[in-house]
């Protein structure tokens, strides 16, 4: 007797499903419809105004708290220098209060900050980096000029303090120049889309401070 004929085995023990031939010819004709109508969407003016208006307001709303407490941090400061207010230990306490306020870990409005994207309409201004330098303004910069009012106010009448106030002096001529930095990010889209639109101030001048 003749053994019977070998079958092959297959490779895997289901059938390959080959794809459907008309997905060969759908497949790039999607993908060039697609691209099509993204190139076709330009938003208008009016629209990256909006866009534009919006993404400031909530630049200004988070940055807000850590600017103002700059302003207070001076102003306690200078009421202390000119004798308007001898309460020492409450203007430390406003500056070290002032510059813990800054850092994202601290302040959900700073941590909000970092965490803003600029709205796909407004990319060919390349405002991402002018968010950034306004997180670091914040973070780094009024943080620093804040802890230096301290250290000063702690310093007063001692040995360290003239270079405790040379420390704050060149901590605030750093933080202009980073706000002039971040005010320079935004120009162009402010004066070409929307001038009325208004970076908040950053801190201009030491003011009273709300709680001294």
């Amino acid at each position: 007797m003749t053994e019977p004929p070998l079958i092959p085995l297959r490779k895997s023990g289901w059938p390959t499903r080959r794809a459907p031939r008309w997905t060969l010819v759908a497949a790039p004709i999607l993908l060039i419809a697609a691209v099509l109508v993204g190139l076709s969407h330009h938003p208008t003016k009016g629209q990256r105004a909006f866009d534009l208006s919006g993404l400031i307001s909530s630049l200004n709303t988070d940055v807000e708290s850590c600017a103002g407490g700059v302003g207070d941090s001076l102003g306690a400061l200078k009421y202390i220098d000119n004798g308007s207010s001898h309460d020492v230990s409450t203007a430390i306490n406003i500056a070290q209060t002032g510059a813990a306020n800054c850092s994202p870990a601290n302040n959900q409005q700073m941590d909000d900050l970092t965490n803003v994207q600029v709205p796909e309409s407004l990319a060919s201004y390349h405002l991402q980096a002018g968010v950034n330098d306004l997180v670091n303004w914040g973070a780094h910069y009024a943080a620093a000029v804040q802890s230096d009012v301290a250290t000063v106010l702690m310093d007063r009448g001692k040995p360290a303090e003239a270079s405790a106030v040379a420390a704050l002096n060149a901590a605030i001529r750093t933080l202009k120049a980073k706000r002039a930095a971040v005010f320079a990010a935004f120009a162009p889209a402010i004066k070409a889309l929307s001038p009325s639109t208004k970076l908040t101030t950053l801190w201009v001048t030491a003011r009273p401070p709300s709680t001294y």
